[in-house]
């Protein structure tokens, strides 16, 4: 029996539609399905919410659950990583430290200050998931990994831990070519894409209909449409040439064009401060979820366009399919740093993964991804190496932080972040940056 782990099950919205497009599957309708949580009541929740999806979909999975995190993955073919180290309120001092330098941020997931602290309060539990499947999986099984920062993430697992079957998942791809669809009025169904950079600063080289280039048509769109030239990813789009994959919320603060400016908020309606509100109806809409399941009522169950369930399903029934993943750059995009994490095309079936290169990438996206990718070295670098100084040095490398702050002031932010987040930080993190010797 396939045995699929939930690992930080607690995010109870995101596991139902997990859950429901993989119990959609008939192959998969009795799978084992193993829910993991540190927080027994959001166990609780996710696995009421596990056995309401099961009746939903006419399914006879087995479910358990599990505090210990080991006994959920021991066994599994597929483990599932969803987590959000810290919670809240370690998002709230991501958000809250920086502001008080005049750092501003939107989302603070993926890159930045609030990337970067992200990443190093989830480091340990990466590399531990990435030993446990190493020494408690089939030799076969698979990380398919959900939780941001993705590029730093994933290139820790493959890089420090003996587990090579990771693959970072976004729904940045699929929801940027409906997206662009319903804009020029093209099903979506009759469009194909070929995208690939780093992920949330990945970019459609096609998009086309039956062999015909659908760039014109949006272009005709946007000049017809100030308040779409009021979008940051259409002012990307315009300068680069291609559309960028990842939410303008998303875009303004992995450059250094934009939330430095006063101006440049105004201008393009860019949300500061937006995860923050997030977090806080996410908190409100776990309650709500509760609720709604203690008293049986009726809930929205959908197909998302999630891949997880289509990865499952190929590799189970050998019937092929194609998605975006996050994965170690092997010569994939050659003009981007080896070992880094890209994202491109991969084709799954039975016999596992694989990523296809994409060898003629435009050499101005790879120019704007290795800005990108300097602070995401830089941060799995720190980690792996045990060295604080790189933590800074990553800081001072990203776009936006060395657009807004000094030096001092980025040593002094990363400083009392490292003091803030406490044992959430690596232990070999937690200490003063060596000296660097001049001469």
């Amino acid at each position: 029996m396939t045995r699929i782990a939930f690992i930080g099950a607690g995010s109870v919205e995101f596991t139902k539609n997990l859950l429901g497009d993989i119990l959609d599957f008939p192959e998969l309708r009795d799978v084992e399905l193993a829910l993991h949580d540190i927080d027994a009541d959001r166990l609780d929740t996710a696995e009421a919410m596990a056995r309401w999806v099961a009746r939903e979909r006419g399914a006879g999975p087995a479910i358990t659950s599990h505090l210990d995190r080991r006994a959920a993955v021991e066994g599994s073919d597929f483990v599932l990583n969803m987590v959000q180290i810290g919670g809240h309120e370690a998002t709230l001092r991501d958000f809250e430290i920086p502001a008080r330098y005049g750092l501003r941020q939107t989302i603070a997931d993926t890159l930045g200050i609030g990337g970067i602290f992200r990443t190093l309060r989830t480091a340990e539990h990466m590399l531990a998931l990435g030993h446990e499947l190493d020494e408690l999986c089939p030799p076969d099984a698979w990380m398919l990994n959900y939780t941001n920062p993705m590029a730093m993430l994933c290139w820790l697992v493959y890089a420090g831990t003996p587990t090579q079957n990771v693959v970072g998942l976004c729904h940045s791809v699929q929801f940027t070519t409906h997206d662009l669809c319903e804009l020029i009025g093209v099903d979506p169904a009759e469009v194909t894409v070929l995208s690939a950079g780093v992920n949330h600063q990945a970019f459609l080289l096609r998009f086309e209909r039956d062999g015909e280039d659908l760039y014109p048509l949006l272009d005709a769109r946007i000049d017809a449409d100030p308040d779409l030239q009021r979008r940051v990813r259409m002012a990307l789009y315009r300068r680069f040439g291609y559309f960028q994959t990842e939410s303008s919320e998303h875009a303004a603060e992995y450059v250094p064009w934009f939330m430095r400016h006063d101006g440049e908020i105004e201008r393009y309606r860019i949300p500061v401060d937006e995860y923050v509100r997030r977090s806080e109806r996410n908190l409100v809409r776990y309650e709500e979820v509760r609720a709604a399941l203690h008293a049986g009522e009726a809930m929205p169950l959908e197909r998302s366009n999630e891949y997880a369930s289509l990865i499952v399903h190929a590799m189970v029934t050998g019937e092929a399919q194609v998605i975006y993943g996050n994965v170690r750059n092997d010569g994939l995009i050659p003009g981007l740093p080896e070992d880094a994490c890209v994202e491109v095309p991969c084709v799954v079936d039975r016999t596992g993964l694989r990523p296809t290169p994409v060898p003629d990438y435009p050499p101005e996206l790879a120019a704007l991804n290795r800005t990108f990718l300097n602070p995401v070295e830089l941060t799995v670098r720190a980690v792996l190496e045990e060295r604080p100084e790189l933590v800074r040095l990553a800081a001072m490398l990203d776009p936006n932080a060395a657009a807004t702050l000094t030096l001092d002031e980025i040593e002094a932010l990363c400083d009392e972040l490292t003091r803030a987040h406490g044992e959430l930080i690596p232990a070999g993190l937690r200490g003063a940056p060596a000296e660097v010797e001049v001469g």
